[in-house]
C-alpha cells in the first residue's frame, strides 16, 4: 500500500528555537517567511484579520534511522502506559509531519510573524491556514490521562537564561 506524493514548500520558519524540545514553548516567537519566488505580495491579504493559524510543517531535523511505529510510553516515561506510534503527536512519524496552531501577531508582506508555534528555525512550511473555531473539535473532547500530564509544561514560558535572572 505504499504510496507517495509530491508536497511543496511554500516557506520557512525564521528564528524562535535552533532546537526541538519537549517543553516550554509559550512566548516562542518567530516569522513564517513564504516563498515570494511561488506566492504574490497579496496571498496574505485579509490574513490579518485572523487572530490564530494552522501551520502544516516538517520536522526536517528528526532522522528516521531507528523510527520506531508500535506501542511505547510518551517520552519513554515507565510511569505514563505504553501507546502505539498514532496515539502520540511527536515528532517520531514516518512522513515527519507537524500540524500547530498558534497565533498571528502580525502579517508583513509575505512574513507571518507569530507566537507559540513549536517549530524551530529552518523547519520547511507546508501549508498555512486561518484557524477557523467553526473547524474545530464537534462534541465532547477527551484525552489520555498521560497525555495531559505530560504536556502540562509544552506551552509554559520558557525559563530566563541564566544571565536574564535577576
Amino acid at each position: 500500500m505504499s504510496e507517495s506524493f509530491p508536497v511543496e514548500v511554500i516557506g520557512h520558519v525564521l528564528g524562535g528555537r535552533t532546537e526541538p524540545t519537549d517543553d516550554n514553548w509559550g512566548g516562542t516567537r518567530c516569522v513564517i517567511r513564504i516563498d515570494p519566488d511561488t506566492f504574490p505580495a497579496d496571498a496574505t491579504l485579509g490574513l490579518g484579520d485572523f487572530s490564530h493559524l494552522e501551520v502544516v510543517w516538517h520536522f526536517h531535523l528528526q532522522d528516521l534511522d531507528g523510527l520506531f511505529l508500535g506501542a511505547r510510553s510518551a517520552r519513554d516515561n515507565p510511569a505514563w502506559p505504553r501507546a502505539g506510534s498514532l496515539a502520540h503527536r511527536n515528532m517520531k512519524r514516518v512522513n515527519r509531519i507537524g500540524v500547530s496552531r498558534c497565533r498571528l501577531l502580525k502579517v508583513d508582506g509575505l512574513d507571518l510573524h507569530v507566537e507559540d508555534l513549536d517549530a524551530v528555525h529552518g523547519s520547511p512550511v507546508l501549508d498555512v491556514k486561518p484557524w477557523f473555531p467553526e473547524f474545530g473539535p464537534r462534541g465532547p473532547v477527551h484525552q489520555a490521562p498521560w497525555s495531559q500530564e505530560m504536556l502540562r509544561e509544552y506551552f509554559a514560558p520558557a525559563a530566563p537564561a541564566p544571565h536574564e535572572r535577576h
